[in-house]
């Protein structure tokens, strides 16, 4: 977004554009009432949309490591014996793929509870807890004090590392859905696509004023937050991301935890 909320080009991008700020789950909720033209939203959304269509060359991708998505579990209990799971909502993708490598772990029909995304109080109500975002970058800084807290030995399972592991294949979060109404909305396909990829080029290009802004306003050390934007996130839509996307539905609709999609990366018709 680094091109909507930085000068010189956020003033013409302001009178193209109005943006507004939400989870990436009510932005697919969003587009899905009409309310919105474009959003960014959990890949699982193109699924339950129809007619989204994907813009072209922006992700928010893993290809090793994410650190924003992780799985807490006692040491004492292995996968396979988890009994339920606690689980921040905030992404219905995360929780996708979840349930997919629950099948692979042999634990496919362990409840998931809803919950508020704080690690005590989850492991006090269930066996394993799914943190994502900031909670979950939080939750591994303060992962040496919590022990020494609690004595309490934990495993953290990183989901993108996890599902690399199990497909070879990056774990992709979200991309920018848009319906087809945007085209005629006085901007054309190609217009929209140049600013969003533009604005990706430019936020990566600035990303010592990104480190800087943010860790004023998460309490995370810079260099972690420098690691995440530049090591942790992939940004851009390549040949590896879609095939990752391909599979990741396959397997979501074979396990009946999405419905049947096909996709096809284009620019807005």
């Amino acid at each position: 977004m680094w091109d909507f909320e930085h000068p010189p080009l956020s003033a013409p991008l302001t009178l193209r554009y109005q943006i507004d700020r939400m989870m990436p789950s009510e932005c697919a909720a969003r587009l899905a009432s009409g309310a919105a033209s474009i959003g960014l939203v959990p890949i699982a959304a193109l699924a339950t949309t129809p007619g989204l269509r994907i813009l072209p060359g922006c992700v928010i991708a893993s290809k090793c490591r994410v650190r924003s998505l992780v799985l807490v579990r006692r040491a004492s209990q292995s996968l396979q014996a988890l009994r339920s799971v606690a689980a921040d909502t905030a992404s219905r993708t995360t929780l996708a793929h979840a349930r997919i490598l629950f099948r692979h772990w042999g634990n496919p029909s362990v409840p998931f509870l809803p919950m508020a995304a704080d690690l005590d109080t989850m492991l006090q109500q269930a066996d394993a807890a799914i943190l994502i975002g900031d909670p979950a970058l939080m939750a591994l800084e303060e992962r040496a004090n919590r022990f020494e807290r609690t004595g309490e030995e934990l495993v953290y399972h990183d989901f993108a590392h996890e599902w690399r592991t199990l497909t070879g294949l990056p774990f992709v979060s979200a991309v920018w859905g848009a319906v087809p109404a945007t085209a005629s909305d006085g901007l054309s396909a190609e217009t929209v696509a140049h600013d969003f990829i533009n604005s990706r080029i430019h936020g990566l290009q600035n990303i010592d004023a990104l480190v800087a802004e943010w860790s004023r306003r998460i309490p995370i050390p810079e260099q972690t937050i420098r690691a995440y934007l530049t090591t942790n996130i992939h940004y851009v839509l390549d040949d590896e991301c879609i095939e990752a996307m391909k599979l990741f539905f396959r397997m979501a609709a074979d396990a009946a935890i999405l419905p049947e999609y096909r996709f096809s990366v284009d620019a807005l018709p």
